[in-house]
């Protein structure tokens, strides 16, 4: 594998974009990163929630005064030589919830119907692809999820015997929203994601991923690795939580890039997110992408689906949009499809948000996950900023 150049990280128009991240100096501090130039602004707002959650988060990032920290290519070449156990840069997140959507890509809803039909067994899932494949006969992605052709596919496929909880959440009128993780757990680029010991058919899943405030207004956008086991959430869907929530299971980053006059959320709704997989033991190269163009439920359905009357944040949320990207391709066995080596690096890229690297690891054998919103709180206080 090729070194990691800190400029492959950064947006490809960084000089317009406005980012917020967290970096750890005596503590995780909130920095900015304005025309290159890395200002840690933690003495104006002492976390990224409290930032969003002002009334002005792009004005506060913009213009709030800080400590100088010198080009953000430095800190990103100082970050990537950091050791695993001591990260420099973290996620850019810190007291949001961590929401994820999934089975909004037809492509990810045609595999997550496998995983439940194979039971959980890679060896299973190619038949099982073809013959969904037949069986459906039709574009699941020119389908609107909810509308009367979808309710009419819905009843098609249920006297076939063919109907899914996927599909229930894939063209329903309810989208799947689940907790990705717990508050304060995601892990930054640079740093190591985990899987399971006994996981065995296990995948990235390559996302954008929004930044909600406690009032519901979507103020950024980043990139998410959404840890995918599939053989443990294929032999039951209620084994959700065993297979999405672990130690080093979530990662976030590099930054936060805020809305703007430049950068939209109409810029994610036509973004491309490409996936690079290069396998350390070997030489294993897997490369994808998603288009954000082809989700099956827009971004601010997703938000109101997750928050609104009904269910609050009070300190926002972070949400994962979910992926069209599940890989098919054999590695080890013809016919037993892609799984994750130790050591695989993983690049997740969107030309106008960076790029987001992570090594795979077993999450018992990774650093484990000690400080949480109580060591936050510590921190902040022993350093005069509450």
């Amino acid at each position: 594998m090729q070194p990691i150049s800190p400029s492959t990280l950064l947006p490809v128009d960084l000089h317009a974009a406005v980012l917020v991240g967290r970096i750890w100096r005596d503590g995780p501090c909130v920095i900015v990163v304005r025309n290159g130039e890395v200002i840690d602004i933690t003495p104006t707002v002492a976390t990224v929630s409290g930032l969003f959650e002002s009334s002005d988060a792009l004005g506060i990032a913009r213009h709030a005064p800080g400590v100088s920290l010198g080009p953000v290519q430095a800190l990103l070449e100082l970050a990537l030589q950091a050791p695993y156990d001591q990260p420099l840069l973290l996620a850019p997140c810190d007291l949001q919830a961590i929401k994820a959507c999934g089975v909004t890509f037809a492509v990810s809803l045609l595999e997550r119907v496998i995983e439940e039909q194979a039971g959980g067994d890679a060896a299973r899932a190619a038949s099982l692809r073809s013959a969904l494949q037949d069986t459906l006969g039709s574009d699941l992605s020119a389908l609107r999820p909810g509308s009367e052709a979808a309710q009419r596919l819905k009843q098609q496929l249920q006297q076939q015997g063919a109907w899914s909880q996927y599909m229930e959440v894939g063209i329903g009128p309810d989208a799947e929203v689940f907790t990705k993780a717990q508050a304060m757990s995601s892990v930054g680029c640079g740093a190591q994601v985990g899987l399971l010991p006994n996981s065995v058919w296990n995948n990235p899943e390559p996302e954008i991923v929004l930044a909600v405030n406690s009032r519901g207004e979507v103020l950024g956008a980043t990139l998410g690795n959404d840890v995918n086991l599939r053989d443990i959430e294929g032999r039951s869907a209620l084994l959700l939580g065993k297979a999405k929530d672990n130690n080093g299971s979530c990662a976030i980053g590099p930054f936060i890039r805020l809305f703007d006059e430049d950068f939209t959320l109409d810029s994610v709704r036509q973004a491309e997110v490409s996936l690079l997989i290069e396998g350390a033991d070997d030489g294993f190269v897997l490369e994808g992408a998603s288009f954000m163009r082809e989700i099956s439920r827009d971004p601010l359905d997703l938000v109101r689906q997750t928050a609104g009357d009904y269910h609050q944040y009070p300190d926002g949320f972070m949400l994962f949009l979910g992926t069209m990207f599940s890989p098919v391709k054999d590695r080890d066995v013809p016919g037993g499809g892609f799984t994750h080596h130790l050591g695989d690096r993983v690049t997740i890229a969107s030309a106008r948000l960076g790029a987001l690297v992570n090594e795979v690891q077993r999450c018992d054998a990774i650093a484990p996950w000690t400080f949480g919103v109580r060591a936050l709180y510590q921190s902040l206080a022993q350093r005069g900023l509450l």
